[in-house]
């Protein structure tokens, strides 16, 4: 057994469901922001996934140091890195996927919503990319705030005649984790064993856990307990910028769990069956355009939008104050695509 099957069988069982080693169509992966904090681990983690046939690197710059070393790994993808606008055209060709994780990260005292003005004009340009170059490609956006860089791209998409709501996915796998993991640190559980969907946003209050529907029945929280977990839960990001004492952001987990929702994006294009990921996506579950709630993806991408089911009074109440900061913040960033 190779030192990393034996890794990742011996890792949570989330871990394991998503690197399974099953013979699968050749897929390629594209990750834009390659070169940078979340993007550099996120490159190793896609490396390992035997689904993953050719990966392609791409950033502003240091991308070909960082393909050269993840190209080192001995599994399967092929590795190569793009540097610099006139090669952005070649690293997107042919892709399956496309995960954006490029951006400026958040720093202390700095809000998702203060990230905008930088990254929405990297998004956009990004975006406009990808409609010439691969315009059928999964589009997986972890740039923050997702919030307002999936109604952008979206908008960029339209303009080009290509866009696919069925393609577009915000990703807030990082919200499940991190209920996941507080959940069952505060319950005494296996956390491979808990599984909470996170609905609504992917900011602070927007992000709203519904605990109320948590897989793990042997103990039962008290309504405390949920409330301090959903608070956590929504100030995890920060937390990671506190403890990090403005060196940097919550890039590890993120990159962790970017390739998990990737992961469950190619299993759905290679027709695994009942693959059911939160993320935020082109929605009629609310009023709102985009919202995050339970998908079954598919050969197409989104397969179906599920719908949220019984929620708590708790939950319900936040489902109701999230409405409009998570209004707010789609409708800046249409309104900076079609007029930027």
């Amino acid at each position: 057994m190779s030192a990393t099957v034996s890794m990742l069988r011996s890792a949570p069982r989330t871990a394991v469901r998503s690197y399974s080693s099953s013979s699968q169509p050749q897929r390629k992966v594209t990750i834009l922001g390659a070169a940078g904090g979340i993007g550099q681990p996120l490159s190793l983690l896609m490396k390992l996934n035997p689904l993953v046939s050719s990966l392609s690197l791409y950033d502003i710059a240091g991308t070909p140091g960082v393909a050269t070393d993840v190209s080192h790994v001995n599994t399967l993808a092929q590795v190569l890195g793009f540097a610099g606008e006139e090669q952005l055209g070649k690293a997107l060709e042919g892709s399956d996927l496309v995960i954006i994780p490029a951006g400026v990260p958040r720093k202390p005292g700095m809000t998702r919503d203060d990230l905008f003005n930088i990254n929405a004009g990297i998004v956009k340009s990004l975006s406009a990319a990808i409609a010439k170059f691969c315009p059928n490609a999964l589009v997986n956006m972890i740039s923050n705030p997702v919030n307002s860089t999936v109604p952008i791209a979206a908008e960029v998409f339209k303009k080009a005649g290509m866009f696919n709501e069925k393609k577009l996915f915000g990703v807030t796998t990082l919200d499940v984790v991190r209920a996941k993991t507080f959940y069952a640190g505060k319950a005494n559980a296996e956390a491979s064993e808990v599984d909470v969907p996170v609905v609504g946003g992917h900011a602070g209050t927007t992000i709203l856990p519904l605990f109320s529907q948590v897989t793990l029945k042997s103990k039962t929280l008290s309504d405390e307990e949920i409330k301090a977990l959903t608070k956590r839960t929504q100030d995890g990001g920060t937390e990671v910028v506190e403890a990090k004492a403005g060196k940097g952001s919550a890039t590890l987990s993120m990159a962790y769990a970017g390739a998990i929702f990737a992961d469950a994006c190619l299993k759905g294009l290679n027709g695994v069956p009942d693959v059911v990921e939160c993320s935020f996506v082109q929605s009629s579950v609310t009023e709102l355009p985009f919202f995050a709630s339970k998908v079954r993806l598919g050969k197409n991408g989104v397969e179906e939008v599920l719908g949220l089911g019984p929620l708590s009074d708790h939950e319900n109440q936040g489902l109701q104050s999230l409405i409009p900061e998570l209004k707010a913040s789609m409708e800046k960033g249409i309104k900076f695509a079609k007029e930027s």
